[in-house]
């Protein structure tokens, strides 16, 4: 359909939209519009890109990446984003305009900004299910990994691999 969203193939309220970076257009449809233009996610409405992802328009696929990317915390996103294959010159395009307000922000108890690899402080004893100890308060825990919850991190205690809750943690300095 020449008429339809590039993305999910709806003909409603369909218009122009400039893919940044390059300008090229695509159209979009109302609903996927202010989605795409940076506003919160409708995960189900994406399955979509299972499809338009495979498109042979390049400004398509650099809008697929880049949602894909957002979404990419779905199961089925993450799986779909690494099975997808871009050209080299449309992949270095869709990075370039990836959304940056979507990076998960990571804080500790004190409002501090956690990155991967970072080293935190417990700052209160934790009883830690299933494997029988208690981490203790001012305990070290070296090369954190995030993951899509800003609320939880992963680190290991007692050569244990845990999540913790970032409000019982310090940024290590």
């Amino acid at each position: 359909m020449s008429d339809a969203c590039a993305l999910c193939e709806s003909p409603d309220d369909v218009v122009a939209h400039a893919v940044p970076s390059r300008g090229d257009a695509v159209l979009l449809c109302g609903t996927c519009r202010p989605q795409v233009e940076g506003g919160e996610l409708n995960g189900t409405h994406w399955y979509c890109l299972q499809g338009s992802a495979w498109s042979d328009v390049p400004a398509v696929q650099v809008l697929a990446w880049r949602l894909l990317d957002r979404l990419r915390g779905e199961p089925w996103a993450a799986d779909l984003l690494d099975q997808l294959y871009l050209a080299d010159d449309v992949l270095a395009w869709a990075r370039e305009g990836a959304v940056d307000a979507d990076r998960v922000v990571v804080r500790d108890g004190n409002g501090a900004e956690l990155a991967e690899g970072d080293s935190v402080t417990l700052i209160k004893d934790l009883d830690v299910k299933g494997a029988g100890f208690t981490a203790k308060r001012g305990t070290l825990v070296k090369n954190i990994r995030l993951g899509a919850d800003p609320t939880h991190i992963e680190g290991r205690v007692n050569k244990v691999a845990i999540y913790l809750k970032t409000e019982f943690l310090k940024k290590a300095n």
